[in-house]
């Protein structure tokens, strides 16, 4: 039996059509259930679905032969323990440095307070830019640190723009592109290989078809 971990929200939503297009179903709509676990039209092959965050550690022990996870979430896990063979090409967005208008150059004396969930790729950023910082943890209302004087920049997801511009928040830099990546345990690659190959390329036929 082969389990693929898959994220709550948005990847779960972009990365059930490719799964369709492969074939493959799930008993039921993950999307309208409070289960957690999914066998699928195929007897071979169970769904997990669970919380972003979670998907890397999932596949790095074994409890997922495979996973899908947003580039984000990987860069701050880590992912020297994972093969990364695929990028699907869904969830796009970018990784960016956002703030009030002339933000960075108002705390160019002083080490730069960022409120960030990303505080792995935030200090690393900001380190390869010779800037020293004070990280703030935030989980959520990312976009409200700036206004209250919590931060001074925030390093967060952005999509549309919408949401920074909205409240008088402006984009910076780019960090990363961001895409949802299909990842695989190291040991299953090697002891299931014949079955992780196989949807390897069911994913990726899938994905050319999308593109």
């Amino acid at each position: 039996m082969i389990t693929l971990a898959l994220s709550k929200g948005r990847i779960l939503q972009e990365t059930l059509p490719l799964l369709a297009a492969a074939g493959i179903e799930p008993e039921e709509d993950p999307a309208q259930s409070r289960r957690l676990v999914f066998a699928t039209s195929r007897d071979d092959l169970r769904l997990l679905v669970i919380r972003a965050t979670d998907v890397p550690t999932f596949v790095a022990y074994g409890a997922a032969d495979l996973g899908v996870a947003g580039k984000d979430v990987l860069l701050e896990h880590g992912g020297e323990d994972l093969y990364e063979p695929l990028d699907l090409g869904i969830a796009r967005c970018r990784m960016m440095t956002a703030g009030r208008p002339g933000a960075l150059e108002t705390a160019a004396r002083r080490p730069l307070r960022v409120a960030t969930k990303y505080v792995e790729t935030a200090r690393d950023w900001f380190a390869r830019a010779g800037r020293q910082i004070e990280i703030i943890r935030l989980y959520g209302s990312m976009e409200l640190a700036p206004l209250v004087g919590l931060a001074d920049v925030i390093v967060d997801l952005v999509d549309t723009g919408n949401t920074l511009r909205a409240n008088g928040l402006q984009p910076f830099e780019t960090i990363r592109e961001i895409s949802a990546r299909l990842v695989v345990n190291k040991a299953a690659q090697k002891m299931q290989h014949e079955q992780i190959t196989q949807l390897l390329q069911l994913f990726e036929d899938s994905v050319r078809r999308a593109a």
